[in-house]
């Protein structure tokens, strides 16, 4: 199985730090925010990585080089200008190939793990749904959620059907058929979140919790908590 680490966004809302360093190297503890996934996928067995660059993406490229230190083999899919979630992941689908692929965003730190999860992009070549995607509990910056979900279910919900189902928020960590990214322009810009809705309406999402640590590292005042956190708990 291949995975893409998504690492082309500019990180407005963290500079100034992300002026001159890209946010995936920003330091989490003892790595770069970016070299935990690495780590972890290649802990998991899967270490042929695509990672998709653009702001500073040079600097990405000279810090990760092709990977072998972390085990793993990287190659990039460079954007000359950001083309969002998913315009970048469409972009990077000829190194893709044509299997389902692991998705995770490079700005999210969290305990979430591979290992045990290769069965489910399996199945994506054999139903109809297209996507199997994790959903954690609303931080205290977005309460409003992302999506309605009952953990009874396996779906993705467009509105909710009963006082069982509730919003979560999307993880940024996902298994994806390519079929998936089949109506995105190539070398479009395309935000994810419309074409999420467009296949939840057709029941081809299914979904699961991760109750486990997850932070999005948007802003220098959560980097900063971050580390504190994990400077208490080393």
């Amino acid at each position: 199985m291949k995975a893409m680490i998504l690492a082309a966004g500019r990180g407005e809302r963290m500079r100034p730090l992300t002026d001159h360093t890209p946010k995936p190297l920003l330091q989490v503890g003892q790595h770069a925010l970016i070299e935990w996934h690495l780590l972890k996928l290649a802990a998991a067995g899967i270490t042929d990585i695509v990672i998709n660059v653009a702001w500073l993406g040079e600097r990405i490229q000279a810090h990760l080089q092709d990977g072998s230190r972390y085990g793993v083999s990287i190659r990039y899919s460079p954007e000359a200008n950001a083309l969002e979630t998913a315009g970048g992941i469409k972009n990077a689908l000829p190194l893709l190939g044509d299997e389902p692929f692991l998705i995770i965003n490079g700005d999210v730190y969290t305990d979430w793990t591979p290992q045990l999860n290769s069965t489910i992009a399996a199945s994506l070549t054999t139903q109809q749904v297209l996507a199997h995607v994790y959903l954690v509990d609303n931080p205290p910056h977005h309460p409003q959620g992302d999506f309605y979900y009952c953990p009874n279910s396996t779906l993705l919900l467009e509105a909710p059907p009963s006082v069982s189902s509730q919003a979560y928020t999307y993880s940024g960590i996902g298994y994806y058929h390519p079929e998936f990214f089949h109506s995105v322009e190539q070398g479009s810009a395309a935000p994810l979140g419309p074409l999420l809705r467009e296949h939840i309406h057709h029941q081809q999402i299914s979904a699961c919790l991760h109750t486990g640590q997850w932070v999005d590292v948007g802003t220098p005042e959560r980097l900063q908590a971050l580390n504190q956190q994990l400077g208490e708990n080393s």
